[in-house]
């Protein structure tokens, strides 16, 4: 089983790249995310890979991170969601923007990806709501580099460090009020936005309130 890959890129398409590995190209399928983070051509390149055993071939999916490769193990274990689709979905919404919406049970941000319908949307939010908060959580705006590192910790600023602890903190004054930390992940990230750097725990918390007040 091929669990990662390194080697020199050798191409690149729409939905997928040749990682040259010891003079064997390797055809790994790929969101347009991590696809658009790979070096250039010759360089070298490294990929997480999921391996999808079939009767009538092997195909290997590759993420630039551990955090996106989780994301599309946890999207095709529901009902009706193929690789294709996972891959779809990651491509329209960066692993962050996808927990957070799934959190937020919008199933509208979802829907927007490709070959995604209202109803494969419902059931991705309903059925993975209180497995995502396993992953990373990020607010909106942090993002995730390489190897699942927060690109705030990989460039030395703080700011989107201060912005980690307040959601984290603000989650836990809404469970310690009795909300369900899935309802309480989806309401402090909605409202985070709004903040940007100037988000604190006392300023979340009023404004997830009012936001769970409301659904």
């Amino acid at each position: 089983m091929i669990a990662k890959l390194t080697g020199l890129l050798d191409s690149v398409g729409d939905d997928w790249a040749i990682i040259d590995v010891g003079g064997v190209g390797y055809l790994v399928h790929s969101s347009s995310r991590s696809l658009s983070s790979l070096p250039a051509r010759g360089e070298v390149a490294r990929m997480h890979i999921e391996t999808v055993v079939r009767e009538d071939a092997i195909t290997l999916f590759g993420f630039v991170d551990v955090v996106e490769r989780d994301m599309f193990r946890l999207l095709t274990s529901v009902q009706g969601v193929g690789a294709k689709v996972g891959l779809a979905i990651l491509s329209a919404l960066s692993p962050t923007d996808l927990q957070n919406a799934i959190a937020a049970q919008d199933k509208t941000a979802v829907s927007r990806a490709k070959g995604v319908g209202p109803k494969v949307a419902t059931r991705i939010v309903t059925e993975l709501k209180d497995k995502v908060t396993g992953l990373v959580f990020s607010p909106k705006g942090v993002e995730m580099g390489t190897m699942g590192v927060p690109q705030s910790a990989q460039t030395g600023g703080s700011a989107q460090s201060a912005q980690q602890s307040a959601l984290e903190d603000a989650v836990s004054a809404l469970v310690n009020l009795g909300y369900k930390r899935v309802e309480a992940h989806g309401a402090v990230a909605k409202v985070m936005a709004d903040f940007g750097e100037d988000a604190t725990v006392a300023a979340l918390v009023p404004a997830a309130l009012k936001e769970l007040s409301s659904l």
